[in-house]
């Protein structure tokens, strides 16, 4: 079952979310896109504020971002010039039939209805197009990382969706995985930001709130990796599943 309160939680801190959320390698982007020739037309599923759209025009294709929450629109359209966001679902796209060479979703498919939105996704894409779910993971490896994602209940773990994450769908072919390493500096006032950006922290009440920001300022400043730093490289693995369209 689908939780819409958390799905459409981000939109309150949209402009946080687009400062402090990790962009996502241009490596990891252009394997999802599977050789896609220049101009493609790609469409970014549930594009909250455009962080994957930015990197997708930047290697030279055409976007067009679909994204329900007019909080996230609202900042995308800000934030990326020349490009207008959707109002639209993974399950309901504004698009014609055939008319996406791919499909890419950023940190969303976990929130779609799988069996409705692998049907939608198949009707915009032309045969043979590729449907490329997404994830930036924390690399949870690292012990202060792991800490980080349980006192912020972030629970996006690399595992959990290499496990999870086994087919999309029957119009499409068998799904192939990619991994990307990369990090991302922040300061420690960036990291408490980020965990603000976050479904569980957005739909806590007050108690909660303050709870997650004093473990987390007592993690930074206390964990020998950690305490004393102006800023600190929090590390990333990118996991890419893609399929083609039969």
């Amino acid at each position: 079952m689908v939780d819409h309160t958390h799905a459409l939680s981000f939109g309150a801190a949209a402009s946080d979310y687009d400062r402090f959320r990790p962009s996502y390698p241009v490596e990891a982007v252009r394997w999802a896109l599977g050789g896609l020739s220049d101009a493609a037309q790609v469409v970014d599923l549930g594009a909250g504020t455009g962080i994957l759209t930015r990197v997708v025009r930047a290697l030279g294709h055409r976007v067009l971002p679909v994204e329900p929450d007019p909080g996230m629109r609202a900042q995308l359209d800000s934030a990326t010039p020349d490009v207008t966001a959707l109002a639209g679902s993974a399950e309901s796209m504004p698009l014609p039939d055939g008319s996406a060479d791919a499909v890419v979703v950023g940190q969303a498919y976990h929130w779609f209805d799988k069996e409705r939105a692998h049907a939608e996704v198949a009707r915009v894409l032309r045969p043979g197009g590729t449907f490329a779910p997404i994830w930036n993971t924390r690399d949870d490896r690292v012990d202060w990382v792991a800490e980080l994602g349980r006192i912020a209940h972030m629970g996006d773990h690399t595992i959990d969706l290499t496990e999870s994450v086994t087919d999309l769908g029957p119009a499409f072919d068998a799904v192939e995985l990619g991994v990307f390493e990369h990090h991302t500096t922040l300061t420690p006032d960036e990291v408490v930001g980020m965990s603000h950006t976050r479904s569980h922290y957005l739909t806590a009440d007050r108690q909660q709130r303050a709870t997650v920001d004093r473990e987390l300022r007592q993690l930074l400043a206390g964990h020998p990796d950690l305490a004393g730093r102006e800023s600190v490289e929090l590390p990333y693995r990118t996991v890419v599943f893609r399929a083609r369209r039969r």
